[in-house]
């Protein structure tokens, strides 16, 4: 009997044949030492798990960890974490759909995240075109008397900062990563003894794409993650994290590493590299400029510094936003080639799916905050800011109906869009729904039901949904815009009359009088608020970063919502179907908050607990807590409300002090 059966069993879902499979293999190998052997005793432990025999599973692990290969310990170390969180209904919740009968079958994208070539190509012209107005700025700032020289110059910049940050900047990331996170290169057989498919996409994708194996990393960190960077395809490096060997399957780990291959393929992630680089310059001429704009010297070289710094601020922060858009656009296309090139869409949908469950469960045992996921954001393959919401429903309910319906929001919601202008990443129920269709155009079940959930989005409310959404973007800048109005409106009078004091108090005025507005939406009456649980919060598909909705939940507070803050006082609460955020705010302000989190938070973690507050959702969830009432009877208020018009009345009494103090 094969090795390879059993391997194809088990990533086909079928656990119990390939643990039957796996076992005769192993009684029927002569050397016990050879890399077939151990090949199959890891396997087993995950088949073992699939069919949710943890006891036997356990047993198997006690033997790896003492393997007397180095590898094997530490795959083993590695998966000790993995061992009590696997539970039989959590591994057999996800029927899977199957794959394609062949791979690279075209598949038609129907507009899905846009052009890649345009939003590269766009994205680059911009940000050199910048570089290059900063460079010029900077020759005339000089005092050059030849322009065709200054301009030579200016182009001379441009080039010699581009050039370098495409060619340099892999290898500063290199010392980076190894001082950051202990990165450590493995050749491909390392890589093929943790999961079989992966090196066998590897070997196939490289080979039809006449590419090098890119250079391959592991970071020690069960944070799953994965990412890819360098300057030329290749010479490329394509790193991941052990965590994505220990909450993946074999074939899910495979799309990972295809997903990560087509950012290789389309060049998009030598793009990325080159791009960060230069929004990087732009920062750095801004921080430059207006630190030597402030100093002495010649108050015209001083002002052309400080319009140099101005405009540098300006490109920088539209850099910011084109990065953003392209790190979008190249996510899809990455899913697509995944998809193409596996033949196996449903897999990378699962493979986002139990990432961001990974995530979010590595967060609830971290003793301190992941510095891999936050400083591997815009290059992951997922954004961990969005995990919150389905991580939670497979965490719990590992029903891929439930999911379905979470993804709603990302779906619908006007505000999802809204905040998806700020992500590195497209929201996961729009990539999901993307990998869906190309399983219906492989004649594929698909595992998700995007159909149902799209079928659910067209009768939802649309007047509920859209009526409201521009009131309540201008409702959410409201306190910024009734400063503005103000300034203006201060102005125009002081013209008008130059005794007036105006001019200094109106904006203050304007400022307290839109944090009210804003707090009277934010925080409505709540003393009706129903109980309910957190999967029927994120299921809503109308739920807003703005409009408070008032909710009474019951569980169980697990730990701090600021990981690895030793005085953090927000929690995280958990009841039968997922997990929240709380955010505290007490009426003492920040030093009410820190001596809350330094006295009384740990002696409230581990009890069953009443919340209520205002439930938000952005791409992250949270709930704004106005009162906690715990088992042993102690109660804690949150002020979050108090906090709101103290500040707005507090600003409209000041702009009206100063107008009255400096008027006539």
């Amino acid at each position: 009997m094969s090795l390879q059966s059993g391997l194809d069993a088990f990533q086909q879902g079928r656990y119990q044949e390939a643990v039957q499979l796996l076992e005769q293999f192993l009684r029927n190998c002569v050397d016990h030492n050879s890399p077939d052997y151990l090949t199959a005793q890891m396997w087993l432990m995950k088949a073992y798990q699939g069919t949710g025999d943890i006891e036997k599973a356990t047993s198997l692990w006690q033997k790896l960890i003492n393997s007397e290969n180095p590898q094997i310990r530490s795959w083993a170390e590695q998966s000790r974490e993995s061992l009590p969180q696997q539970t039989p209904t959590q591994s057999s919740s996800f029927q899977k759909a199957g794959r394609a009968a062949t791979t690279g079958v075209a598949l038609a994208m129907g507009g899905v995240g846009g052009s890649l070539a345009l939003a590269s190509g766009v994205t680059i012209a911009l940000l050199l075109g910048m570089v290059l107005a900063l460079g010029l700025s900077l020759v005339f700032i000089i005092g050059s008397n030849d322009p065709l020289t200054g301009l030579a110059i200016a182009i001379a910049i441009t080039l010699i900062f581009s050039l370098a940050s495409f060619f340099l900047s892999p290898f500063i990331m290199d010392l980076s990563q190894g001082w950051l996170y202990q990165t450590r290169w493995v050749d491909l057989a390392e890589v093929e003894a943790l999961s079989p498919e992966t090196a066998k996409t590897l070997r196939n994708i490289c080979q039809q794409k006449n590419l090098k194996i890119p250079r391959l990393g592991i970071i020690n960190d069960q944070n799953p993650t994965a990412f890819t960077y360098g300057s030329l395809p290749n010479s490329a490096r394509l790193v991941v994290s052990q965590g994505l060997f220990t909450y993946l399957d074999d074939d899910e780990i495979a799309t990972v590493y295809a997903h990560e291959l087509g950012h290789i393929v389309h060049w998009d992630f030598a793009v990325m590299t080159a791009a960060s680089t230069l929004v990087q310059i732009c920062y750095l001429i801004y921080s430059t400029a207006s630190r030597l704009g402030r100093g002495g010297g010649d108050n015209k070289i001083k002002d052309a510094l400080q319009a140099a710094s101005l405009v540098a601020y300006v490109f920088y922060t539209i850099g910011t936003y084109l990065l953003l858009y392209l790190s979008r656009t190249r996510e899809y296309f990455a899913d697509h080639f995944a998809a193409e090139s596996t033949g196996n869409p449903n897999a990378l949908s699962r493979a986002l799916v139990k990432i961001a469950y990974g995530i979010l469960e590595e967060g609830s045992r971290a003793q301190e905050p992941s510095r891999l996921i936050e400083g591997t954001r815009a290059l992951g393959i997922y954004d961990a800011k969005a995990a919150a919401s389905t991580g939670t429903a497979y965490r719990i309910a590992s029903d891929p109906q439930k999911i379905g319906r979470v993804f709603l929001w990302d779906m619908f919601n006007p505000w999802g869009w809204w905040m998806e202008l700020n992500s590195t990443h497209p929201l996961t129920g729009k990539r999901v729904r993307a990998l869906s269709t190309y399983s219906e155009q492989l004649g594929l079940a698909t595992e998700f039901d995007m159909g149902r959930v799209i079928g659910e989005g067209k009768t939802l409310n649309k007047s509920k949904l859209y009526g409201n959404f521009l009131l309540d973007v201008v409702l959410y800048g409201a306190e910024t815009i009734g400063f503005f109005a103000g300034l203006v409106l201060g102005a125009i009078l002081w013209s008008a009359s130059p005794a007036s004091g105006l001019i200094f108090g109106a904006p203050f005025i304007g400022l307290g009088i839109g944090i009210l507005i804003k707090a009277f939406v934010m925080f409505p009456n709540y003393m009706q608020a129903p109980a309910t649980d957190i999967l029927t919060l994120m299921s809503d598909p109308y739920a807003s970063p703005l409009r408070g909705q008032p909710a009474k939940l019951e569980g169980q507070l697990i730990g701090r919502g600021d990981s690895g803050y030793k005085f953090g006082s927000d929690l995280k609460i958990q009841d039968p179907s997922g997990m929240l955020y709380l955010h505290y705010a007490s009426r003492f302000g920040p030093l009410g908050n820190f001596l809350f989190g330094m006295k009384r938070v740990q002696s409230l973690i581990g009890q069953q607990v009443g919340a209520m507050g205002w439930f938000r959702r952005g791409v992250a969830p949270w709930m704004d807590l106005i009162q906690l009432e715990s088992e042993n009877g102690t109660t804690v208020n949150s002020y979050h409300r108090f906090w709101s018009f103290i500040l707005g009345g507090g600003s409209i009494i000041l702009g009206v002090v100063l107008t009255i103090y400096l008027s006539g």
